[in-house]
């Protein structure tokens, strides 16, 4: 484990705290600002596409295999975040996968709160199908808040007679907003989310409505008949059981799941993958996964 490199990353980020008494834009700001420098993977190619009603950023190489799909739903607590801020994943997975990869933007709260973003990350999903990508040729894929939109939306898919995807690969899913398992207790010094912090993008998002309910989070759903599913989680993060109870739920449906814990890791370790090994370690498991479980469909392009 880079463990000197982990320390340093995170002695870094602590020199730099949000905003006292900030509003919600201008902790977005600072949000941005830390990742605006991150480097990106050489060669990625972006543009903007209307997918949904907040649009994304579509990112492609000369290599890339245009038949495939791969949403990507980035975290932030459903209060921060954006295709921008994530980018260093986005593009690393789509070297990694070989595959186009649609960086989905969605409504943020407390200006919209539940279930406004989990409409927007399905919204995504009608409007790949719509541009006649094979289902089996799609991948959902998210970190944090997005892995629960990831989930939310094969869930969905399923519910409401949709194909469902070909992949799923979710890192570190907020699927627990009651805070039921034992790591939401038990790891109480990890940096980056704190309990604190995550009943803080709770309440924001969800309010006073019932944090079990599949308008904001898939965790207590039916499971069967979803794709086959790849879930990283660090082994120092609050919503480590969020993952292994997940892993544990899809195999009891019948599902195929895999779960690879990262020794030592923080949350969103993946945003450090240019400087930490193990951030890039994920990106390239994730995207053999997807490599292995996309079918090769059709070629078409995107429009924008």
């Amino acid at each position: 484990m880079s463990k000197a490199k982990l320390e340093f990353i995170l002695d870094i980020s602590s020199q730099n705290p949000p905003p006292e008494n900030a509003s919600p834009a201008m902790m977005r700001e600072w949000f941005e600002g830390l990742n605006a420098e991150t480097p990106t993977a050489v060669g990625s190619i972006i543009e903007r596409v209307p997918a949904g009603p907040c649009g994304g950023d579509l990112i492609r190489r000369d290599e890339t295999d245009e038949s495939r799909l791969v949403i990507y739903y980035h975290g932030g607590g459903f209060f921060f975040g954006s295709s921008r801020s994530h980018r260093v994943i986005a593009t690393h997975l789509a070297r990694a996968s070989g595959a186009l990869v649609l960086a989905a933007d969605y409504r943020l709260a407390p200006e919209y709160p539940a279930p406004a973003a989990h409409d927007d990350a399905f919204a995504v999903y009608r409007w790949a199908l719509a541009q006649g990508h094979d289902p089996a040729a799609i991948a959902l894929t998210g970190d944090s808040a997005g892995g629960n939109l990831a989930l939310s939306v094969a869930v969905r898919a399923k519910k409401e007679s949709l194909p469902q995807p070909g992949a799923l690969v979710l890192m570190s899913p907020a699927l627990d907003l009651a805070s039921e398992g034992a790591s939401h207790r038990s790891v109480t010094d990890a940096p980056l989310l704190t309990p604190q912090l995550m009943e803080f993008f709770t309440a924001v998002y969800v309010s006073t409505g019932d944090r079990k309910a599949e308008l904001v989070t898939p965790f207590y759903s039916d499971f069967t008949g979803l794709p086959p599913t790849l879930v990283q989680v660090g082994s120092w993060e609050v919503l480590r059981d969020d993952s292994v109870t997940l892993v544990e739920r899809l195999k009891a449906a019948g599902g195929s799941a895999e779960l690879s814990i990262f020794e030592g890791m923080v949350h969103s370790w993946q945003l450090f993958a240019p400087m930490l090994e193990e951030g890039m370690q994920s990106i390239e498991e994730a995207g053999g996964f997807l490599h292995n479980h996309l079918r090769c469909g059709a070629q078409r392009r995107i429009a924008v």
